[in-house]
């Protein structure tokens, strides 16, 4: 699997259409997805799941008011339960033949709504098949539940992930964590599966890594860190950074850590939010960065830009949208170039 600095052909996003993702506040998400889609199709293709033809015009109007207009975007009519296609979209990988080359595959893992917390998901669960019946794409369907988010790879070889995710019960009972460290290896093509333990706190699927840990280069690992002890992140994060500084990549060499800060804690309706810096998504220009309207943004923005030079760092207000328990990197998929 390419880490996600890697050439992109394009993106995919799934325009916000379920309510109940945003309860109560769900009127402003529309115009931070267009937002996010103009920023998009600033640096890439993108390619935007709705389930009504008819609202194109309409959709592709709030996206140019946010940037003139925008040539990059297209529109692909493919149902969906819901938006989060990092979690149950296509994830790319090379397949290697000997002798034959390389050709790109889409895993299709198996979605189960993060340990079926929700509604249905049975059309979020085949958005893979249905992608690949309009790009042309071949899928490969792995026989066990994984969502994207709670997967993050350096392209050289090691993986990171979550206990508290992987290990669920609610995703692969039958399954010890050898046998799922057997089906990352061979899917992705690592041989270095490193584990973290716990996510944040009102994350609702059980510690998704994109929230916590990201690799920005192959050697380098940026993770999220709560500097207030009295906070219900603080040990969670100072055990997952301990984790960090004694892990070593594919070749046996220890890792450079860095850290981005936590924003101050967001309660929406008497509930914790799950805002995180680390759900940044890296386009082939720039590093879409989730902010929350806080002091610490600042914080975030200079350490992104430090640690992807030349990569533009776009701000994208983020408040609204973690109401839906999630942020840029949950809503986004790529699609990279074929090798």
């Amino acid at each position: 699997m390419p880490a996600e600095w890697a050439p992109h052909q394009a993106t995919y996003l799934v325009w916000p259409h379920n309510l109940e993702t945003w309860p109560g506040k769900f009127e402003p998400i529309p115009n931070v997805f267009a937002k996010l889609a103009a920023a998009l199709s600033e640096s890439e293709q993108v390619r935007i799941l709705i389930k009504d033809v008819h609202d194109i015009h309409e959709l592709r109007r709030l996206i140019e008011d946010e940037f003139g207009r925008p040539d990059h975007v297209e529109f692909v009519r493919v149902e969906t339960n819901d938006s989060w296609i990092r979690d149950y979209g296509p994830i790319f990988v090379s397949r290697l033949r000997p002798g034959r080359g390389a050709s790109q595959i889409a895993l299709d893992w198996k979605f189960n709504s993060w340990g079926e917390k929700y509604g249905a998901f049975d059309l979020d669960d085949v958005v893979p098949h249905r992608l690949a019946s309009i790009f042309g794409f071949k899928v490969l369907e792995p026989a066990i539940v994984l969502e994207g988010g709670s997967i993050e790879v350096n392209g050289a070889g090691s993986l990171l992930t979550t206990e508290s995710c992987l290990l669920n019960k609610n995703r692969n009972p039958r399954l010890s964590r050898e046998e799922i460290e057997d089906y990352l290896k061979v899917c992705f093509g690592v041989t270095n599966v490193l584990w973290l333990g716990n996510g944040i706190a009102g994350d609702d699927t059980d510690g998704h890594v994109d929230d916590l840990a990201r690799f920005t280069a192959p050697d380098t690992i940026v993770t999220v860190v709560e500097e207030d002890l009295a906070d219900q992140n603080y040990k969670p994060l100072q055990d997952n950074l301990s984790r960090l500084r004694l892990m070593c990549d594919q070749n046996g060499r220890p890792f450079k850590v860095e850290t981005l800060p936590m924003p101050p804690a967001i309660y929406y309706d008497g509930n914790r939010l799950p805002a995180s810096y680390a759900n940044f998504y890296i386009t082939n220009r720039s590093v879409l960065l989730p902010i929350f309207k806080c002091p610490a943004d600042q914080t975030a923005i200079a350490t992104v830009a430090r640690l992807f030079p030349g990569r533009e760092i776009v701000p994208i207000p983020s408040t609204d949208l973690v109401w839906g328990l999630g942020a840029i990197h949950c809503l986004t998929q790529q699609h990279p170039q074929a090798s």
